[in-house]
């Protein structure tokens, strides 16, 4: 860009920060009291798209950008109703040698699991796999197909008064995706927040020799060990066409937000988890605010009919979401720290005023539990509905780093985030922006890549750049909070979320990632279902980190030459403040 240029952009971001922030703070009150209460421009958009029918596509996720914002090719779609077109494509892709992955209709993993290895594999989409085929009021189970959303389970099996006990948040998500990536709740009882504990049989089709038809399909009971790798499979397995969910009686919870000072977290967060059924916990470390989530079952008659519809995942007009967007980059830009505060502590004000979307403290399990209202009311409904993080507008755009940390240490490593805070209270207003540090508890799981122990998922979300080799304002704490929890306490990735340099030896953590990669060969000995990604996350090959210049703003890399970040704009690799193992791209003024 010619210099001239770059004053002209300088320039108009001033000119939108000034007529933007010389509002506040009325304006941003209005805007976020009234977020999500619009209906918008669209359903989302299917993540596969193709140049000639069905052929010649690419893929993608709900944000229409992968860590290395590479774009991914395969040269065939797929659309199967049942069980029987599932095998039919994977005899005819083992027959042919080709590479297959695995597609949903939302696509809301951020890594590159739905990618195929190269340009000319299959995919395999699960957008018309969406039937409830059953639910068993005697046995209290519900039978589905792989691509039936959460929302369609938890209303279905309400209908019978029936609930899945422990799930995500959001709605969106298939039952085969929840699968794929160990998506869960938040609870340490029973058998904790994961939905795949709840799996009591599973149907996958996988490739098979000639003399089998080149596809099979297994029927995994509890019974079967091969259910421990199935039930957590990251889509390597095969294609799962039908999963059995145990249910239990429709409850009702009682759930109230408390708001602490901060300054006893660490010795709050374990025994807070294990006396509440459903708790966990919001943190806002800049404000030094804990918000405490006490949620546990009531008897069924207790009154109160309350709906959790949660505000940042509600419909938002495309206007909204392009001023906040354009408000977030300028004051990333202009490096104002101040500003982006502002915008934080507005935007929690108003969601704990709204209690986060909940219209009573009591209801029925299956209006608490998830929520996504952007995605329409119904899977075919044409009410235009436009979620804020949409990539056809300039709405949100953000990195997610989440790992679970053991219990056994998660007091040290909240205290070392509290290290970071002290030195750098306002590099954290970025993640308020983003509703706070989501604490959620999760147990220790049967399945051999699931959690290893009973601990707590750390959720943090924050913004990025659409130019990837523009840092943000206070880069160099963030990347200092992932490196703590990945490498020194050494925190396991949520599947579905993160940048590359959480999943840099992943596999050393798992210990009965021996017994997953046994199950693996067995199913598909050709590698069909693998690609270049998966190889390179399970260690099998090169290439996790991509050391170029600036790799280390977009997570590709850990630092270990100022190119790595971008010594042009002032950023340089130093070591940690608090953890002096770590790599981080700071700030010359840092």
């Amino acid at each position: 860009m010619k210099s001239s240029e770059k004053d002209n952009k300088n320039s108009l971001s001033q000119r939108q920060f000034c007529s933007i922030m010389c509002l506040k703070p009325i304006p941003f009150t209005f805007l976020l009291l009234f977020l999500g209460f619009y209906v918008a421009l669209s359903t989302p958009e299917d993540p596969i798209n193709c140049f000639s029918h069905n052929t010649n596509c690419t893929i993608t996720n709900s944000y229409a950008t992968f860590p290395d914002r590479t774009i991914c090719e395969a040269q065939q779609v797929f659309y199967p109703t049942q069980e029987q077109d599932i095998l039919r494509v994977v005899a005819s892709a083992t027959r042919n040698g080709k590479k297959m992955k695995v597609a949903t209709r939302f696509s809301h993993s951020i890594p590159k699991w739905v990618c195929p290895e190269g340009h000319n594999g299959w995919l395999i989409s699960t957008k018309y796999l969406n039937r409830v085929m059953e639910i068993d009021a005697e046995k209290m189970t519900a039978r589905v197909q792989s691509g039936v959303t959460l929302k369609q389970v938890v209303e279905e099996a309400a209908k019978a008064g029936l609930a899945l006990p422990y799930t995500p948040y959001w709605w969106g998500l298939t039952m085969g995706g929840i699968l794929g990536t160990g998506a869960h709740g938040s609870s340490l009882w029973g058998k904790g927040s994961a939905v795949h504990e709840q799996v009591v049989e599973l149907r996958i089709v996988t490739p098979a020799p000639p003399e089998h038809g080149y596809a099979k399909v297994h029927i995994l009971t509890e019974e079967d060990q091969r259910l421990n790798a199935a039930k957590v499979s990251l889509g390597l397995l095969g294609v799962i066409s039908q999963i059995t969910l145990k249910l239990e009686p429709l409850f009702k919870r009682s759930i109230t937000y408390v708001t602490e000072n901060d300054s006893n977290l660490e010795d709050q967060v374990v025994a807070f988890g294990q006396e509440h059924e459903f708790a966990d916990i919001i943190w806002y470390p800049n404000q030094h605010k804990a918000v405490y989530r006490v949620d546990d079952r009531v008897p069924i008659h207790t009154s109160g009919n309350g709906v959790y519809d949660f505000v940042p995942f509600r419909s938002t007009p495309a206007t909204q979401l392009q001023l906040l967007r354009t408000t977030e980059e300028v004051v990333d830009f202009t490096g104002d720290a101040e500003g982006k505060c502002l915008l934080a502590k507005t935007a929690t004000n108003v969601l704990m005023t709204t209690a986060y979307g909940l219209t009573n403290n009591v209801g029925f399990h299956n209006h608490i539990q998830a929520s996504g209202s952007c995605l329409g009311s119904d899977p075919n409904t044409k009410i235009a509905t436009l979620c804020p993080w949409d990539s056809r507008i300039k709405g949100e755009f953000f990195h997610q780093t989440a790992f679970s940390i053991g219990l056994s240490v998660v007091k040290n490593f909240i205290e070392d985030v509290k290290k970071l805070v002290e030195l750098e209270p306002k590099a954290f207003c970025g993640i308020e922006m983003y509703n706070g540090i989501l604490m959620r508890y999760v147990k220790g799981s049967s399945a051999y890549l699931g959690k290893q122990e009973d601990g707590v998922d750390f959720d943090i979300t924050y913004y990025r750049s659409k130019d990837p080799i523009t840092p943000r304002l206070y880069e160099d704490i963030i990347e200092e909070v992932e490196q703590i929890g990945i490498f020194k306490y050494g925190g396991l990735p949520h599947w579905g979320k993160n940048r590359n340099v959480a999943f840099e030896g992943v596999m050393n953590k798992y210990k009965n990632a021996d017994k997953f990669l046994k199950v693996k060969d067995e199913y598909d000995p050709e590698r069909l279902f693998s690609s270049e990604w998966t190889d390179q996350v399970f260690g099998l090959k090169e290439g996790l980190m991509i050391s170029k210049d600036g790799c280390a703003l977009e997570g590709l890399c850990i630092c270990s030459h100022d190119n790595h970040c971008a010594p042009t704009k002032g950023y340089f690799c130093r070591p940690g403040k608090v953890y002096k193992e770590a790599n981080i791209c700071a700030g010359s003024g840092s």
